[in-house]
């Protein structure tokens, strides 16, 4: 009898510490943004239990692709302005997850959302820091983020403008392989 209530008691324990890990509610979960690498990915800190910080983890915004670093000036821009968007959310954002989770690189596929509610990844793309980038299968925002497009090359916004930005970021990486 003892034995069968030591065994429950583990499985219990075992439940509190790994079901963070394992369930869909921490995508509703609040997330510390660590650093903010380029236009396009930034690194979160992940919590177990209790909130004791487990790991960083890089994420990939969904549904975007911003110019490279290299890519002067438009790289450097870009990742100032989603710095400036992290700031201002206070380095705190909410994960959402489209069909995959991961890409080849083992990044966290995610839109970002900030404290206000706002979209970071479509804030990007509406303000020409960004241009769309889709990946099926993860297209869950792909018409909104096309109207943020037009959007932005309505008003010139970004990379948009006279003299923006000559190559996309795919193209420059094409002829600039790592």
């Amino acid at each position: 009898m003892k034995q069968s209530y030591y065994t429950r008691i583990a499985v219990i324990i075992c439940l509190i510490l790994f079901i963070p890990f394992l369930s869909d509610a921490a995508q509703a979960a609040k997330f510390r943004v660590t650093k903010v690498h380029d236009g396009d990915t930034v690194s979160i800190r992940v919590s177990g239990f209790a909130k004791i910080p487990v790991k960083t983890e890089k994420v990939r915004l969904i549904g975007i692709d911003a110019p490279e670093l290299k890519q002067e000036p438009w790289g450097r821009l870009s990742k100032r302005y989603l710095k400036k968007l992290i700031s201002e959310s206070d380095w705190v954002v909410y994960l959402e997850f489209d069909v995959e989770q991961h890409d080849k690189y083992g990044r966290l596929l995610a839109y970002l959302t900030d404290k206000n509610g706002k979209m970071i990844n479509e804030k990007m793309i509406e303000t020409g820091h960004a241009i769309l980038y889709t990946i099926p299968p993860n297209v869950k925002y792909a018409e909104r983020f096309t109207g943020a497009q037009k959007k932005a090359e309505l008003r010139k916004a970004g990379i948009w403008r006279k003299g923006g930005l000559r190559k996309s970021p795919e193209q420059w990486r094409m002829e600039h392989p790592r």
